[in-house]
């Protein structure tokens, strides 16, 4: 698995996303499989949030991670809502609880919320030097609100990125590249459904012996700097998506995909979900 260097490790370019996980119990063996058999794929950053099943995934991660927490980079956010002076240390506890560990390595504020930045960061570095976390960052924050945080100290940015959702091309990607900051892509499947089943990724696909899937994340890997967390819980989909860090796109596939769904040529609203 190719790695990158994030929050001072290395960890793989394609980690596990956990949305949804924690939400139907008759699931969470199943679920808790998943996470292990996708550590053993080299998939060892987990990425979750306290929002997940309002801390059901939490406890999915926990249990999958038991007896092998050293292997594993740990990501989880708060609720915006929690990121005030106090609440951000609350929220923290109750998520290491959850998770049954004594230290998240990267903890991010899910997204912009009304508590000011200065208490949000000042409550990051409280936890980190009382070794709770070991580093911070953001989520679903644009140019604008990276500028307005203006803290060489942030770690990451967690943002929507897949071939339906290009927006961050515009200037959010590179704004990330130039201050070498790596960024985290999630749902970068678009969720799967009817973007797997387009002729272009399709043809794309037979060409490299691949799955829609597989094109679909060897897309955002294409970019320096980028790491794609998705998720899944059947067995063959976890070991296609460990596989898919090996693919390289063509130029001839990265025309066809272009021209099927184009680049942006303007400033675009941050897409969330």
């Amino acid at each position: 698995m190719q790695t990158l260097e994030l929050a001072g490790a290395s960890v793989p370019v394609i980690g596990q996303g956990t949305w949804h996980m924690g939400e139907d119990p008759h699931q969470r063996k199943h679920e808790v499989a998943a996470l292990r058999l996708g550590i053993e794929h080299g998939m060892t950053l987990i990425d979750t949030a306290e929002m997940y099943a309002e801390g059901g995934a939490e406890e999915v991660v926990g249990e999958a991670i038991a007896g092998q927490r050293d292997r594993v980079f740990l990501v989880s956010k708060v609720y915006p809502h929690n990121a005030s002076r106090t609440g951000i240390v609350e929220a923290c506890e109750r998520s290491l609880r959850r998770l049954g560990t004594e230290h998240i390595n990267l903890y991010l504020l899910h997204w912009p919320g009304q508590h000011p930045l200065e208490e949000t960061v000042e409550a990051f570095e409280r936890l980190r030097e009382a070794g709770k976390i070991g580093d911070w960052g953001v989520s679903n924050f644009d140019v604008t609100d990276m500028a307005h945080l203006a803290n060489p100290a942030c770690a990451t940015n967690q943002v929507l990125y897949n071939l339906e959702q290009r927006g961050i091309e515009f200037d959010l990607l590179p704004w990330a590249q130039i201050h070498l900051m790596p960024l985290m892509a999630y749902c970068p499947i678009a969720q799967a459904g009817h973007l797997l089943k387009n002729p272009v990724l399709q043809d794309i696909a037979a060409r490299h012996d691949a799955t829609p899937a597989q094109i679909c994340l060897a897309w955002v890997l294409r970019n320096k700097g980028v790491i794609a967390i998705p998720k899944a819980v059947k067995p063959e989909h976890i070991r296609l998506n460990a596989a898919a860090a090996q693919l390289t796109l063509t130029a001839e596939d990265l025309h066809a995909i272009d021209s099927a769904w184009p680049a942006p040529t303007r400033k675009r609203v941050l897409a969330m979900v």
